[in-house]
Formats: structure tokens, C-alpha cells, sequence
């Protein structure tokens, strides 16, 4: 074998079996990046275009109890109160011991229950307000995290 086609077959060999490893690396920098822009959306007020960036993050990484908190607070921003109760409760899912989500939900089920007409349900179990702790301001703005 020629010593060029030698070289040639590792460099396709040695790129071969990084590819993996490149593209694995890939999905946390370009999770992360659409975290941290729909956070810098929301403090701008910009919150359909959070939105657009937690459900990005949200379908990279499902049941990510941050990750739909974010989405819930982005939901009762754009006032998509139902989805924002299923973001909160698929969150609640997977991380019961989040203070903070369990403050978010707190304060949302407070607003929906006002929100909803009295003969309509909440959509809320009991068990899960009062997980969440006593209700106090209105929901934090998503987390940095």
C-alpha cells in the first residue's frame, strides 16, 4: 500500500469513529444555548420566542423538570394556561423536590383556579397543590439553569 492511501485510510478511519463523539458533544452546547436565549427572551419580554426555545430544549431533553418548568412559565406568558398545566405537571413527574417548580405551580394553580369558570375543573389533583406548598406571588421568570 502507498504510503499516501496508508494515511488517507486512517484519516477517514480516525474520522469515522469520531463523528460520534462529535455529534454526542454537540446536543448539551446546543441545549444549553437555547436555554440561555429563551431565558434572555423572557427578561426581555420576548416570550413567544422563549416559548419557541424551551419546547426546542424540551424535545432534546424530555421530562427535564427545569427545562419544563421554563415551559410552563413561557405558556402562562403567552397565555396558554392549559398546556402551561401540563408542562407544570409533566415537571412534577419527574422532580418533586424542585422549590422552585413547586413555587411556580403553586402561584399558577392559585391564577387558574380564579381563571377557570366554577363549573369547570382545574385539571389539578389535590395531591399535587399540596405538594407544591402555599401559594405566594405570581410565577418567577424562567431559570437560568
Amino acid at each position: 500500500m502507498r504510503p499516501i492511501a496508508c494515511w488517507l485510510a486512517i484519516a477517514v478511519f480516525a474520522v469515522a469513529i469520531s463523528l460520534p463523539a462529535i455529534s454526542m458533544a454537540g446536543e448539551g452546547p446546543d441545549l444549553d444555548k437555547e436555554i440561555s436565549f429563551g431565558v434572555k427572551m423572557a427578561k426581555r419580554g420576548l416570550w413567544s420566542e422563549a416559548l419557541f426555545r424551551f419546547k426546542r430544549a424540551a424535545e432534546q431533553r424530555p421530562g427535564d423538570s427545569k427545562v419544563l418548568n421554563n415551559l410552563a412559565v413561557a405558556y402562562e406568558a403567552v397565555g396558554q394556561y392549559d398546556n402551561a398545566l401540563l408542562a407544570y405537571k409533566e415537571a412534577l413527574k419527574s422532580d418533586q423536590t424542585n422549590r422552585e417548580l413547586k413555587r411556580n405551580y403553586s402561584r399558577f394553580i392559585e391564577f387558574y383556579q380564579a381563571f377557570k369558570p366554577a363549573d369547570e375543573p382545574v385539571g389539578g389533583d389535590q395531591e399535587a397543590q399540596q405538594e407544591a406548598g402555599d401559594p405566594v406571588d405570581p410565577p418567577s421568570s424562567p431559570s437560568g439553569q
